[in-house]
């Protein structure tokens, strides 16, 4: 080495020496302001508290003794009630409910028993895109993005203009318009995508004096559409990138879990343990679904292993309204043994949002006896008269 690489390497290191030396400065000087500023919150004037009781503050008072702060947090925790556990509700004897809270919250839970009966308007269906399907008897919607599958629906295939609009306060505008008729009226029906939303309507043309412009109808639909320049997309593929666009966001697969909870089970071990399967689990799988053999399937295998077999060899499939739906059931899953926690099935179950939970017998299912940070929301079914010809089934739900 030189002299000259030895003098600049001598200087280097004085420098990172004196960075140290700096950055150990400033932390002393900023701890010390810290004791100061704690020893100045201790030794202030105590707080006069009114009589009546308050509600606990979000924030303490910058006067307020750290001691008086934390004494009454503990009084909080002391007066909190939390709610029976598990092991209280099964010492009370049967009948026990589907469901109960945890006992610090963190989850609500719909009473099926107090639900009304469902009118028209509760028990449907996405008009624009399910307006086939029977709508459902039980009060519930399938919520959907119908404007997401309008343009397949509406006008792929069919006569329609597309537009195109680059100068807008809006951003970039794409409108499309068909003409159709219904019933002896004659409707356009109208698609503009912004980068914000998508507007889907039919408006009919018995509304306009004369056949409208593009500009006019663009305004007609859309306020803030007014006053702007629409140009012709003459694209061939342009349909086919507009169908891609609409429906980037919907999504046709899903995947749940299913967990076989047996009577008086009441930890994750227990469940996740679970082997053999009941007549009244294989016939409650059967209503799921299909039971398909894994290797080599073609559907949607929801994460499942199609190939080696690593993933168990049968697992539970069904197509729902144009979805596709894989079932993690676990005791279709491969289970280990020596290894109380099941990691081959809960590293499936787990990392799903929404689980069902199969109980031949009246047992509680608490939600936080599975720990995951994934699982959100729990489908709990019971068997009523498994036996009988006709079979019928409680169900409550539970979610964060």
């Amino acid at each position: 080495m030189s002299r000259a690489d030895a003098g600049r390497m001598h200087s280097r290191r004085a420098g990172i020496r004196a960075a140290v030396v700096l950055i150990g400065l400033l932390h002393k000087s900023r701890k010390q302001n810290k004791e100061k500023r704690k020893q100045e919150l201790l030794s202030s004037a105590d707080v006069t508290l009114p009589e009546r009781p308050l509600s606990p503050p979000l924030t303490a008072p910058p006067t307020m003794k750290s001691a008086e702060f934390f004494e009454m947090l503990e009084k909080m925790q002391e007066d909190y009630i939390p709610y029976p556990s598990i092991d209280e509700i099964l010492e009370k004897g049967s009948p026990y409910p589907l469901v109960i809270l945890p006992q610090f919250g963190g989850y609500w839970i719909e009473d099926p028993e107090n639900l009304g009966t469902p009118t028209s308007s509760d028990s449907s269906v996405c008009e624009e895109e399910e307006e086939n399907f029977s709508p459902s008897p039980y009060g519930y919607k399938l919520e959907c993005k119908g404007e997401a599958r309008a343009y397949r629906k509406h006008f792929l295939g069919k006569d329609h203009l597309n537009f195109y609009c680059t100068a807008s306060s809006l951003g970039n505008l794409i409108l499309s318009i068909k003409c159709e008729e219904m019933d002896g009226t004659e409707y356009l029906r109208i698609i503009l995508r912004s980068k914000v939303k998508t507007l889907h309507e039919r408006i009919p043309l018995a509304g306009f004096s004369k056949l409208p412009s593009i500009p006019q109808i663009a305004k007609a639909f859309c306020d803030d559409a007014s006053g702007l320049k629409f140009n012709p997309v003459l694209y061939p593929k342009a349909s086919q990138m507009i169908v891609a666009y609409d429906e980037h966001e919907v999504n046709n697969t899903f995947k749940f879990g299913v967990i076989y909870q047996k009577f008086r089970q009441t930890q994750e071990e227990e469940l996740f343990g679970n082997n053999e399967e009941s007549a009244a689990f294989r016939n409650f799988l059967n209503l799921l679904g299909d039971t398909i053999t894994l290797q080599d399937f073609k559907g949607f295998r929801g994460g499942l292993d199609v190939s080696h077999g690593q993933t168990g060899v049968e697992s539970v499939y069904t197509v729902f309204r144009d979805r596709e739906i894989m079932f993690h059931v676990s005791t279709k899953l491969p289970f280990t043994e020596g290894d109380t926690q099941q990691l081959q099935r809960k590293r499936h179950i787990g990392n799903d949002i929404v689980a069902i939970i199969f109980q031949e017998e009246n047992t509680p299912f608490v939600p936080d006896m599975i720990a995951s940070n994934f699982l959100h929301a729990y489908i709990v079914v019971q068997v009523e008269n498994p036996d009988a010809d006709t079979t019928s089934y409680k169900c409550a739900q539970a979610s964060t």
